[in-house]
């Protein structure tokens, strides 16, 4: 199917979808933000085919349908700025490592999963993090092999940047003594040169590229499993850091079905072999707004846990380690050109501070032969940034895309491994915005946890849900919370070129609405992450109700 016919029956699709009734809202304390990023109140609101058409309207509306609110609290739905959809679905469908204590506990969930599972060759899970445990140690292929030898074993770490395989799955890869570090990865070895399980960044596609397709009935699971837990969670909308074409197509199908749950943006992987032929398609936005693609996922460097993060100097816990480049410097100029020159907005994936420079250089150098400026460009995750850096983001206009609950899981071990002096500049939230530049912000999930009031919680009080530490970690960076909300919508909406339709409530936009059980702007900030979501509306309809 050629990409005009798709447009065209999307377009049709919704045109027979469409409803004509008006709905008012009524009896609700809500709040928007305007389109100048003003926070707005209201007490009403009337919908027509989907859509806002006035807040607070005239008692005498052609309303034929009424929603009451019972007095609650009324917000937009909000928006996660970077996140995984169908890779928060597998982890909610497959072995979930999160809350393993240690890497043996680890291996009894493995093994309890795979007893109940007889019928998967591979046993696929994610979620662990070895910052947490007591020894704070890599695991190793030995400990699983205990609990799970027949069949092999993936293992990915919460950051998503290294894997833990059993022995099964080394033989299956071929991953030996012998086997080189792939430029870009890292093969853990013992005292003895041999692999101990665990492989980083590039070195994970050793395994993977092991592990069966997943069939679309398996997508299909995974996708109905996220877009059924991001819209318990008020998430109404969403940015997919880096899709395949296998996803590109899959979305392309559901879109046209009408069968995607939430609305996704959409990042086209960079290492995907057939990026060229996907950018030949165009930018694809569907007249319902449940797809859009114009963006391009790449990817800078590691993670901090894993010490992947490319440093500018090393790991002041690892001083041999200076973390590693996923993409090449040699590499950058001709990939940001072929982007950018195209159309499509580049979001590059950089956490250490030498991955945030090596981007920063790489766009600037761009911007001078290609109109990309005006795309809205981002870094993902900017944490760790040189403090000669920070300025750079508002005077190139590269949109910082910002997770807050990142600061507050890695709090226990970021200063670790980059000591007093650089952790001034890192998860600088406040500065960057206060130089000028929108602050989208998401989770990351399924790295975070996908709740947005944990993230709103965790960028206003700089603290973990413990209220630790009781002033806040670096508090001079956290946010107001109309700033935290703003980032959760209008920002992630404009950081999307979706502004005109998403990331508030006014006239114009699509009705995407939650009701809560708290009020998010007279509550101790404290509270924040106890929010719960008590039923969530897209276009209008509802979707999700709490039982």
């Amino acid at each position: 199917m050629t990409i005009k016919k798709w447009l065209t029956l999307t377009a049709l699709c919704i045109i027979s979808a469409g409803t004509l009734a008006q709905t008012l809202v009524h009896n609700v304390t809500g709040y928007t933000m305007d389109n100048d990023g003003k926070l707005v109140t209201f007490s009403s609101l009337l919908i027509d085919d989907g859509r806002v058409i006035a807040l607070n309207p005239d008692k005498n509306t052609t309303a034929t349908t009424t929603i009451d609110g019972k007095g609650r609290i009324m917000l937009p739905g909000l928006i996660d700025a970077h996140g995984h959809l169908l890779g928060l679905g597998a982890n909610l469908l497959e072995v979930n490592l999160r809350e393993a204590q240690s890497a043996r506990a680890a291996a009894d969930e493995v093994a309890a999963y795979a007893l109940g599972h007889r019928d998967q060759p591979w046993v696929i899970g994610r979620g662990w993090n070895q910052e947490l445990w007591p020894d704070r140690a890599f695991p190793t292929a030995a400990t699983l092999d205990e609990k799970v030898s027949d069949r092999p074993v993936w293992l990915t770490r919460v950051d998503g940047h290294a894997g833990w395989a059993n022995t099964k799955a080394l033989e299956i890869a071929g991953i030996t003594a012998d086997t080189p570090d792939p430029t870009g990865g890292q093969i853990l070895r013992d005292a003895d040169g041999n692999p101990t399980g665990v492989l980083i960044d590039n070195a994970t596609a050793l395994v993977e590229r092991h592990i069966p397709q997943e069939s679309s009935a398996q997508l299909k699971a995974r996708l109905d499993a996220a877009g059924q837990h991001l819209l318990a969670n008020g998430i109404t909308a969403m940015h997919d850091a880096g899709i395949s074409h296998a996803v590109y197509d899959f979305y392309m199908a559901q879109t046209l079905t009408g069968d995607m749950p939430i609305r996704v943006y959409a990042m086209l992987s960079a290492t995907d072999p057939t990026l060229d032929a996907m950018l030949d398609n165009g930018i694809i936005r569907s007249n319902d707004d449940f797809l859009y693609i114009r963006s391009v996922k790449a990817y800078g460097d590691g993670a901090l846990g894993s010490r992947g993060a490319a440093l500018l100097a090393p790991y002041s816990d690892a001083p041999s380690q200076h973390g590693l480049l996923l993409t090449q410097p040699e590499d950058m100029d001709a990939l940001f050109t072929n982007v950018l020159s195209q159309g499509f907005q580049l979001n590059y994936h950089a956490i250490g501070d030498k991955a945030n420079r090596l981007a920063l250089d790489a766009f600037e150098r761009a911007f001078k032969h290609t109109d990309g400026q005006s795309l809205r460009n981002r870094i993902e995750h900017a944490q760790v940034i040189a403090p000669d850096d920070l300025m750079r983001f508002s005077s190139l206009k590269v949109l910082p895309s910002m997770q807050p609950t990142h600061a507050t899981s890695d709090m226990n071990m970021a200063e670790d491994r980059l000591g007093s002096r650089r952790i001034k500049g890192a998860y600088a939230w406040k500065t960057l915005l206060e130089s000028g530049i929108p602050l989208p912000l998401g989770s990351d999930f399924p790295v975070e946890l996908a709740n947005p009031f944990y993230g709103l919680h965790a960028a206003v009080t700089r603290q973990d849900r413990n209220n630790q530490p009781v002033e806040g970690w670096y508090p001079h960076e956290a946010l107001t919370i109309e700033q935290a909300f703003k980032g959760f919508t209008l920002d992630a909406a404009y950081a999307a070129h979706m502004e005109d339709s998403l990331g508030g409530l006014t006239p114009g936009k699509w009705a995407d609405f939650i009701m809560v059980d708290r009020d998010i702007f007279t509550i101790p900030a404290q509270d924040l992450w106890k929010t719960r979501v008590l039923a969530t509306y897209v276009a209008g309809n509802k979707v999700f109700e709490a039982r």
